[in-house]
């Protein structure tokens, strides 16, 4: 932990939702299953989410401008070329919509509803609008404001959404100072968001857990200014701060 000021001193959280309040590895293990059953020797859910990861960021960083349902249909067929499968395209498409199915975590609702009452709450996503929206109906809050990667047409990390985000607390009278972002994703989300000055709090949901999963690591070191191991726990914390 930095010398960040306390938790109380924030007036808005802004938070990546995949991996931090929704359990998309799960949620990706299950929409690929059509897929990794199919091939001859299945790899291991972890080696799976790694492989994944890298074929997800690569569709990002090349495709920039594709709403988040045909990165995973690009992310699909690289791993069906990987694994040596052949593409269904019916497989493909169900698994291009399944954001909608991912599993929330079980402390991400009621934890949101309470930091509800204290700050102002921004999403910060990878996502399209629509996948956000059913996404959004698991979480049962009202953000502030969300913004997608569709919105903007780039994809964390570029720093043009971390930019976003800031402008956009700006625009509801938070000034950067005032505003932390709240994630799970190093490579994602802290080493951009830092870069530009904000201040992270990390909610390591793979605590203990061994490889990267579904997230590519970080490309520098980076030190979050708050760390805890749920979304509870950072609530338990503010409480804790008041």
């Amino acid at each position: 932990m930095t010398d960040a000021p306390g938790l109380q001193s924030y007036e808005a959280l802004s938070f990546d939702c995949y991996g931090t309040l929704i359990d998309w590895e799960t949620g990706l293990i299950e929409a690929l299953e059509p897929l990794l059953a199919r091939v001859s020797q299945r790899p291991s859910d972890q080696a799976a989410l790694e492989a994944y990861a890298q074929a997800e960021g690569d569709a990002e960083a090349e495709h920039p401008a594709d709403p988040y349902p045909e990165i995973l249909s690009r992310a699909w067929l690289h791993l069906a070329k990987l694994w040596g499968v052949d593409d269904d395209a019916i497989a493909r498409d169900h698994f291009a919509r399944s954001v909608g199915n991912w599993p929330a975590f079980p402390d991400s609702s009621e934890a949101l509803t309470r930091l509800k009452a204290r700050y102002k709450l921004i999403i910060l996503s990878n996502v399209d609008r629509a996948s956000f929206a059913l996404t959004n109906r698991r979480l049962g809050v009202a953000f502030d404001k969300v913004i997608t990667a569709q919105d903007l047409g780039s994809y964390k990390p570029d720093p043009r959404n971390f930019e976003a985000l800031v402008g956009a607390a700006e625009a509801m009278g938070v000034p950067q100072e005032r505003l932390l972002h709240v994630a799970q994703s190093l490579y994602h989300d802290h080493l951009p968001a830092q870069a530009i000055g904000l201040r992270t709090a990390w909610i390591d949901r793979r605590e203990g857990m061994t490889g990267g999963g579904a997230t590519l690591p970080p490309q520098a070191p980076v030190r979050p200014d708050f760390t805890f191991p749920s979304l509870s726990a950072l609530v338990d914390a503010v409480d804790c701060d008041s």
